[in-house]
């Protein structure tokens, strides 16, 4: 048995046509499906009692975002940025241009900025940033000149 492919990652929103809209409008995600599953199926599969789900795919770059949304029993947690070292997924990461204007529409769209966060490299054509989508979930943003594939700090692809 091998593993096949990198299917998606999920996020839970607390609006689910706000959070498509953040994701579709500003980071450029195409819906490619929607799903509202089985509610008894779906509880035994994520473990969460009487689970009524609504969920929303949108691709970008060969990736997929799953974004979920629970219409019973609700989401938990504030909606506050957690810790990067705390377990788990602890951000997405896109490379952007113009960094000041990018911000100006992340905030007209519902996200937040991290300003502590803002960083600018040695090279002195590199910036980096935090943000947040409406949830709270941590969002890294990199203006850099070059391939924008490369792992940051590295030039390489």
């Amino acid at each position: 048995m091998t593993v096949q492919l990198l299917t998606h990652l999920g996020i839970c929103v607390s609006d689910l046509e706000r959070s498509v809209a953040f994701y579709r409008d500003l980071f450029g995600f195409v819906e490619v499906g929607r799903l509202v599953p089985d509610a008894e199926m779906t509880s035994r599969l994520i473990e969460i009692a009487n689970a009524e789900l609504q969920t929303v795919y949108l691709e970008r770059d060969g990736w997929r975002i799953e974004l979920l949304y629970y219409a019973s029993p609700g989401h938990t947690g504030s909606g506050v940025a957690r810790p990067l070292n705390e377990l788990g997924l602890t951000h997405l990461s896109f490379r952007v241009t113009d960094m000041a204007a990018f911000q100006t529409r992340l905030e007209a769209a519902g996200g937040s900025i991290r300003e502590d966060s803002r960083l600018k490299l040695p090279d002195g054509d590199t910036r980096a940033l935090f943000v947040l989508d409406p949830d709270g979930m941590r969002i890294e943003l990199i203006d850099a000149p070059g391939n924008p594939a490369a792992v940051p700090g590295t030039g390489a692809g």
